[in-house]
Formats: structure tokens, sequence, C-alpha cells
């Protein structure tokens, strides 16, 4: 029995070719459909286009996003909060990233959306939105809603240069 008939080489070919065929239809699907998320993983000052209604006054927030994937927990505090380092890690935000735009949705202490350190602590929470559109570089545009209220506000996101600890141990 010969292995090299015309009916097996060309059930070979044809098996062969099929596959070549899937893997090109597969690359090419990938290269074009599935992407990475950006990376957003870093801090960001948020600027209010206007004073939220809740708050006597406006003042800068800082929001605090870590990343994983498509998912995004979030840290909002005020903006001197950081330099304090009078603030709990614990993320009162959380959301995802779909179709190039970031929503995330929490709760967040009245005194922090205000920026008003020395009244105080007010355990009233209030519910708050982020929506922010991913663009490659520069500033971030978006828009934030408190207290479920159907006014939004706009919003400008400046990306923070964080300090990395790569301070690594000198070999002699």
């Amino acid at each position: 029995m010969s292995h090299f008939n015309l009916k097996s080489l060309t059930f070979y070919a044809v098996a062969i070719s099929s596959v070549l065929l899937l893997f090109k239809v597969v690359t090419a699907y990938g290269e074009s459909s599935l992407k990475a998320p950006l990376e957003i993983d870093s801090n960001y000052r948020l600027m209010l286009s206007e004073k939220l209604p809740i708050c006597d006054k406006s003042g800068f927030l800082l929001l605090n996003l870590q990343q994983s994937g498509i998912y995004l927990n979030g840290l909002l505090v005020p903006d001197n909060s950081i330099k304090t380092s009078k603030v709990s890690k614990k993320s009162s935000l959380m959301g995802k990233i779909k179709n190039q735009q970031l929503n995330l949705s929490g709760t967040i202490q009245k005194h922090i959306l205000c920026n008003t350190p020395n009244v105080p602590k007010q355990t009233n929470l209030i519910p708050v939105k982020l929506q922010i559109q991913l663009v490659k570089k520069g500033d971030l545009i978006g828009k934030i809603n408190v207290s479920d209220n159907s006014k939004t506000i706009g919003l400008t996101a400046i990306p923070q240069k964080t300090k990395e600890k790569s301070e690594e141990p000198k070999n002699h």
C-alpha cells in the first residue's frame, strides 16, 4: 500500500490548506478587532468646568486609577491630600473601559468632593459617576455627575507624573 497515491496527497493538501487559511483568517480578525486597552494606570488631576452643585466652592480633585485589563478601580481625593497622605487607600469607584470610554461609579464622602478638610467628617456618601473619553496622548476629557443629578459637569483629567521608586541597591 503506497502513501503517495493521488487520493492521499489530495487529502493532505486540502487539510494543510484549510489549516493555513483558518490561521490567516483568525490572525486578520485578531489584528483588526482585538486590541489591548490603553494603559491608563496613573494619577490624574481633575479640573472641573464649574463647581459641583453640592459644594460651596470649586477645587481640584485627584483621581488615582488602577487598571487590570478593562477593569478599573479609582480613588478620588482632594488635591492636597496626596501630599499629606491623610486619605485611606481604599478604592471608592469601580468601572471598566468600553468603546474607548472609561466609566467609573461609586460613592464618595461629601468633604472629599468639596475639598473641605477642616469641616468635621461628614459620613454622608454621595453617588458619583465619571465618564471620560480615552485618547492616545494628552489630557482626557469627560464629565462628572454627582448625587444622581441630571446635570453633568465637564472635566479635564491631566495625567500627573509619578515618582517611581527605582532606587536599587548598589553592588560593589
